[in-house]
């Protein structure tokens, strides 16, 4: 059907790597559905919700996303780390509560104003704002003013912070090998 939404990538599995990987779509280009996985270097484009699912993922690239999380005691998440948010579009949030309680970081990112500049959203859903944690941590950029930004969202401290820009946010430690040399 033209102009339908497909999902570009589906990832499912645990412990998943991608690395200069270029994923274009429309809405849902990629489903980031469950377990552990490492982006980097990649290109993730889309309009409404490119990023979407319930995986625990740290990213090392360009994005806007919605989280699933349905419950603080879910370990699911997202963090951007060193990435860049830009496009042509205007008024686009960095995040929005899709379920009851996403978990969403951006540290050290260039945001352009294409983000809102209240960067995110309870997805009309206001008690969302009560259950979500989105956060940030030295962005840089017309997008990344922390004026006008959505109360429920945290500029976080150093402390806040680590537990998501490290390897171990998704036990990769573990098990992540270098990428391979092409």
């Amino acid at each position: 059907m033209v102009g339908a939404q497909a999902v570009s990538l589906l990832v499912s599995d645990d412990r998943s790597a991608f690395y200069g990987v270029n994923l274009y779509g429309f809405q849902d280009t990629l489903c980031d559905d469950r377990g552990n996985h490492f982006f980097k270097d990649c290109n993730i484009r889309g309009t409404v919700d490119f990023i979407f699912g319930s995986g625990k993922s740290l990213y090392l690239i360009r994005v806007i996303t919605s989280q699933a999380r349905e419950s603080e005691s879910d370990d699911t998440g997202y963090s951007f780390v060193h990435g860049k948010v830009t496009g042509d579009a205007k008024g686009a949030f960095l995040g929005r509560a899709w379920k009851s309680s996403p978990r969403v970081v951006y540290a050290y990112s260039e945001m352009s104003k294409v983000v809102n500049p209240a960067g995110w959203s309870h997805n009309s859903q206001p008690e969302r704002a009560k259950t979500v944690f989105y956060g940030e941590y030295k962005c840089t950029g017309e997008g990344a003013s922390p004026s006008g930004r959505e109360p429920f969202a945290k500029q976080l401290i150093e402390k806040e912070v680590q537990p998501f820009i490290s390897l171990d946010f998704i036990g990769a430690t573990k098990w992540l090998l270098p990428p391979p040399k092409i």
